[in-house]
Formats: structure tokens, C-alpha cells, sequence
């Protein structure tokens, strides 16, 4: 059974550099945590950050989602961030309203 598809795959150079930037990224939220020097608000918001550009990376440099032809993935993507906030945000309004109720019995 031949494997094939019409998708091309990236270079070599592309899934290097998507692997240097993606430990650079890592070494970044180690030094973060490990240093300790930043506030326990700025240190958790450069996490975020940190966390959000690796996303971005493993996006663009090994799934391709920059390429022409996923068009569909883009969607499903998008698809799946919608719901995982409708989740996110639904249960964290759930419980503040959960608690702010029983707080007054």
C-alpha cells in the first residue's frame, strides 16, 4: 500500500530551526522559574507569553499551519480554541457564582 499524499512536508531546515526555537523557548521558562527575580505576577505573565510564542512555534515550524493547504486545519483550530474557551470561561463563571452564592448562607 503506497503512502502518499499531495502535502509537502518542510525541510530540514525549517524542523531545525522550529527545534532551537522551541528549546530556546523552554531554556526561557527555566530561567524564568529557576532565577526567581521577577515578581510572582510578571514571572507567571512571562510564562504566559513564553508559553503562547511556543505554541506559535510548534504551529508554523511542525504541524505547517502557515502553509497554503490547511485551510481546514485552520479551522479546526480555530474550532477548538472557541471551545476550549467557552469551557474554560464557563466553568471558571460557574464556580464564582457558585461561591459567591454560598457565601451568603
Amino acid at each position: 500500500m503506497a503512502h502518499s499524499h499531495s502535502e509537502a512536508h518542510g525541510s530540514l531546515g525549517s524542523y531545525v530551526a522550529g527545534f532551537v526555537l522551541s528549546v530556546l523557548l523552554t531554556a526561557g521558562a527555566f530561567g524564568v522559574v529557576l532565577h526567581g527575580s521577577l515578581g510572582e505576577s510578571t514571572g507567571m505573565i512571562a510564562l504566559a507569553v513564553l508559553a503562547f510564542v511556543q505554541v506559535v512555534v510548534h504551529l508554523v515550524f511542525f504541524l505547517h499551519l502557515n502553509s497554503p493547504g490547511q485551510g481546514w486545519n485552520k479551522l479546526s483550530l480555530a474550532y477548538t480554541v472557541l471551545a476550549a474557551a467557552f469551557l474554560i470561561f464557563g466553568t471558571i463563571w460557574v464556580m464564582h457564582n457558585v461561591g459567591m452564592n454560598m457565601m451568603s448562607r
